[in-house]
């Protein structure tokens, strides 16, 4: 097992680069990827960091010296053998040869291109600019890179002791949590907390944690690199950065409420069974379903990434009912902001009516509140979104209007186009 507790205190004393290949990534990028490659190669995007809560000055925190030194590091990785020969080779969802040959040949090609990186008002405003299907592939080790930036800048001060009792606190955290986990019949679980981790290392721990303490119940991760090193399933389907995308590039406001539509019917084309999984809130659920073609109905399930969680489950339910679908054959993949008592609270409410799945991110892999004075590592929310596409501005409107995102003009026009009514505002812890 890793000292973690020993490297985190070496960290003061030697270049330790926090991503050390291009597959410490997200597998849903890289599906994702395929699809932008295949589909719209010639797309043009702006990236750009977005810290939400601002009471967290990173500017003030971080040195950019050492900032850019890792994102420099991230420009000289590309694909090893090993890394190749596992994209190409293994199974995926139950697919071999998941990712096609000229897409393989290109991403072993890949160096990600340039940044550019500003200061203002104690932020840092990290931007990406060019091909969608290069640029894209910055977002998670850039929200890795900052995240545990700041978890070495807070823990710089600590000693070896000090942080040996800080790491044995936190893991007994984590493995109380996966003791009441393990308590619920049925459930599946899989981890989604590269995007905001305390560190490489420590999602890597809590992953062999959740391998050891849940068993079955623990379906994968969504890191490659740490599913190719513990020989587990890499989980992941698509995210809110296509629709996002797809419907900056509409002219008209009949292409802007199909656009959500176009998304899938591209990925209906590639992926069949447990890839087929719906997330509907980009602009609003209700809109979303209200207004989906018949065949989106028969699709898997539905991701429920924003909003009351469980009023996402029985809007999804009562549409299915409404479309002639079985809900006890479908899906649910919960991901919002769960922790333990989320996730007991919505398998109890909704086991047998649906398949119920968990996704969870941060409060897996960066629960250290209250364990540092001033809680100077309580997880907090940065993204990393698509904010332009061949120069029109992308809007998000979700379903927590805390999460929106957008000209305001442009997010009145998507509210109508979409008819999104009054929502309910929830805070954004991650």
């Amino acid at each position: 097992m890793v000292d973690i507790a020993t490297r985190v205190h070496n960290h003061n004393w030697k270049i330790d680069p926090i991503v050390r290949s291009l597959i410490d990534t997200d597998f849903y990028k890289l599906l994702m990827c395929q699809s932008i490659f295949r589909n719209r190669p010639d797309t043009r995007v702006t990236f750009s960091l977005i810290n939400r809560t601002t009471s967290i000055r990173l500017a003030d925190l971080i040195d950019e010296g050492e900032l850019i030194e890792q994102l420099d590091h991230v420009r000289s990785l590309s694909l090893t053998r090993g890394e190749s020969t596992w994209l190409r080779g293994n199974t995926f969802y139950g697919k071999r040869q998941m990712f096609r040959p000229d897409f393989m040949e290109w991403f072993e090609n890949l160096r990600l291109p340039p940044y550019q990186l500003e200061k203002r008002d104690g932020q840092y405003e990290l931007t990406f600019e060019g091909a969608w299907h290069e640029v894209m592939l910055w977002e998670i080790p850039a929200l890795a890179i900052l995240m545990e930036l700041r978890s070495r800048a807070v823990l710089r001060s600590m000693g070896k002791f000090e942080l040996r009792v800080l790491y044995a606190r936190a893991m007994t955290r984590v493995w109380d949590k996966v003791q009441r986990l393990r308590t619920i019949d049925g459930l599946k679980l899989a981890d989604f907390g590269t995007r905001r981790r305390h560190s490489y290392l420590w999602q890597e721990w809590c992953v062999q944690a959740m391998m050891e303490g849940l068993g079955d119940a623990f379906t994968g991760t969504s890191n490659c690199r740490i599913a190719m090193k513990n020989d587990i399933e890499a989980i992941g389907t698509n995210a809110h950065e296509l629709p996002m995308v797809y419907a900056a590039l509409a002219d008209t406001d009949e292409e802007l409420a199909e656009a959500p539509y176009k998304v899938l019917a591209d990925w209906h084309d590639e992926h069949e069974g447990n890839l087929r999984i719906i997330l509907p809130d980009t602009f609003g659920t209700e809109g979303f379903l209200r207004n989906a073609p018949d065949w989106l109905a028969t699709w898997t399930g539905i991701r429920i990434d924003s909003g009351d969680p469980a009023a996402g489950a029985e809007t999804a339910i009562r549409w299915w009912k409404s479309r002639g679908e079985d809900p006890t054959k479908k899906l649910v993949i919960f991901s919002d902001g769960l922790d333990v008592d989320k996730i007991e609270a919505l398998h109890a409410q909704f086991a047998g009516r649906v398949k119920v799945s968990f996704g969870w991110g941060t409060l897996l892999t960066n629960d250290f509140r209250g364990l540092v004075a001033g809680d100077g590592l309580a997880p907090f929310s940065l993204v990393c979104k698509a904010v332009s596409a061949n120069g029109r501005p992308t809007v998000k409107l979700s379903d927590n209007p805390n999460k929106a995102m957008g000209p305001a003009d442009e997010v009145a026009r998507y509210k109508r186009v979409f008819g999104v009514g009054a929502q309910t505002a929830m805070d954004v812890l991650v």
